[in-house]
């Protein structure tokens, strides 16, 4: 620390010279730390990657370590502020950064990195598939080869299967860190294909597309391609002549609904078929179990009138019974008795 005292004649006295008798610029020299240098080098290359060069051209740090080396503290040898200037010089015109690149990972293998640089291959073709396939929705029939090739890896990479070295990889890759980035990548692509339940449109080898999907997506190619044909004509024409092949495909994905093996990419495709017909050609098509409904619907409206004219004509022809008394003796027969009594 610079020691100053101040005397009489407010006059400010650094190391026997009078403050005026010193330079501002040798003022704010003397009166900042010896290290005041190091902060504002550590920020300025933090902030530009290490390459602070100022406004002449010149080298900063080096200039900078210059200074250090004259203002240095007693305590500082010479070749620590050797070290230190060569810390600096060894790697001229790269950037430090706060990371360290390590040359290699100790804990991995060839073979483990090999699988990890081909799951990150595969990865990326199956988030590129499922993105090509969102509308009009495709996930499951276009997408199935490129997630099996996908879930193959990772089974690889989690399971305890041996490498060529005779080791395994699941631990290096998926429990080396807490993030387990691996994992949570894999989980995520997982779930969306849970919540597509392609599996219900997929082989379970993940080879081809199941009969019954195979089935329906021909039905409604052929309901699609007599869209086409009658479009432009009479709309009328239209709902008689593809009505058949209409109701043939609800009749298919309502059995597959039913058996509940139906896939994002059936769903999605009978809701366009359906908006289609119903509110682009304005069609409609009468369903067969209506027909019950509607004489159900009817019995039950006329059942009230019903009951009342059955009640009206019952009432009518139920005639009231009444019950006649026997016919009274004569007042005279009466009084004969009285009197005989009497």
């Amino acid at each position: 620390m610079i020691r100053f005292q101040r005397e009489p004649g407010n006059h400010v006295l650094f190391r026997g010279k009078e403050k005026s008798q010193l330079s501002p610029g040798h003022f704010s020299t003397m009166a900042a730390p010896k290290n005041s240098w190091f902060l504002p080098l550590l920020i300025a290359l933090l902030l530009n990657g290490g390459a602070v060069v100022p406004s002449d051209g010149s080298n900063l740090s080096g200039s900078l370590l210059d200074k250090g080396d004259e203002t240095s503290s007693p305590g500082l040898s010479a070749a620590a502020a050797v070290d230190r200037a060569a810390v600096f010089q060894s790697w001229p015109g790269v950037s430090l950064s706060l990371l360290s690149s390590f040359p290699e990972d100790v804990e991995m293998s060839d073979y483990c990195r090999q699988l990890l640089v081909i799951f990150g291959q595969r990865y990326i073709a199956y988030a590129n598939c499922l993105v090509s396939a969102a509308r009009p929705v495709k996930v499951c029939q276009s997408c199935f080869s490129a997630y099996a090739s996908l879930n193959e890896t990772y089974q690889n990479i989690s399971s305890n299967q041996l490498g060529p070295s005779n080791e395994s990889c699941r631990d290096s890759i998926l429990r080396s860190d807490r993030l387990m980035l691996v994992f949570e990548l894999f989980s995520s692509l997982k779930r969306l294909w849970a919540d597509s339940n392609c599996q219900s449109c997929i082989t379970e080898d993940y080879r081809n597309l199941s009969s019954d999907t195979l089935y329906f997506m021909a039905v409604l190619n052929q309901t699609l391609t007599c869209f086409e044909k009658y479009q432009q004509g009479n709309r009328t024409e239209l709902c008689r002549n593809c009505k058949d092949k209409y109701r043939q495909l609800n009749e298919i994905y309502g059995q597959k609904e039913k058996n509940q093996t139906m896939c994002i990419d059936i769903e999605d495709s009978m809701n366009v078929t359906r908006r289609l017909w119903s509110k682009s050609f304005m069609c409609s098509v009468p369903r067969e179990e209506t027909v019950p409904v509607i004489a159900v619907s009817s019995f039950m409206l006329f059942l009230p009138v019903i009951f009342y004219l059955s009640s009206f004509l019952h009432s009518e022809q139920k005639k009231r019974k009444l019950i006649h008394p026997k016919r009274a003796k004569s007042y005279t027969s009466l009084m004969n008795i009285q009197d005989k009594m009497s």
